[in-house]
């Protein structure tokens, strides 16, 4: 499959909003995505196809030393092909180069296959928040990479 990694631009936020209502019980809105578009505090990065399609992203809110991923994605249709994996790979050269400390995320606690590619980069458990998704209700595990 080809695409290109880059910023995320806000020509890309209508796409990633129909990506949000397909992969997540709570999406997040237009308002919100469009506020992680990069900035000095903000990275947000997709893969694009050939013909502008968005397949997948990441965005990370950064303070100090210090990352945040706040939403990673693959559209359906391009699950298991490599992109989340890619995404990741990028926004750790991408934490790298802003010389940070450490990034974190958190993820379903039952979302085996994304644990194990997170745990592929290099993060590790870290703890957990009780009861912290909805829909359905269910813990989330804190994982964070040092580097």
């Amino acid at each position: 499959m080809e695409y290109a990694i880059r910023d995320v631009g806000p020509d890309d936020i209508p796409q990633i909003v129909e990506v949000e209502k397909r992969c997540f019980s709570l999406p997040w809105t237009a308002e919100q995505l469009a506020a992680q578009i990069k900035n000095a505090q903000h990275e947000f990065i997709a893969a694009i196809s050939p013909d502008g399609t968005v397949l997948g992203y990441v965005g990370m809110m950064y303070v100090l030393d210090e990352g945040y991923i706040s939403n990673v994605a693959t559209d359906l249709p391009w699950r298991r092909q490599g992109i989340a994996d890619a995404l990741i790979g990028r926004l750790c050269a991408i934490c790298e180069g802003l010389r940070l400390s450490f990034v974190s995320l958190e993820v379903r606690a039952g979302n085996a296959p994304a644990v194990a590619l997170y745990e592929k980069h290099g993060f590790a458990p870290v703890g957990l928040r009780k009861n912290y998704y909805e829909r359905p209700r269910e813990d989330a595990v804190i994982m964070t990479k040092y580097f």
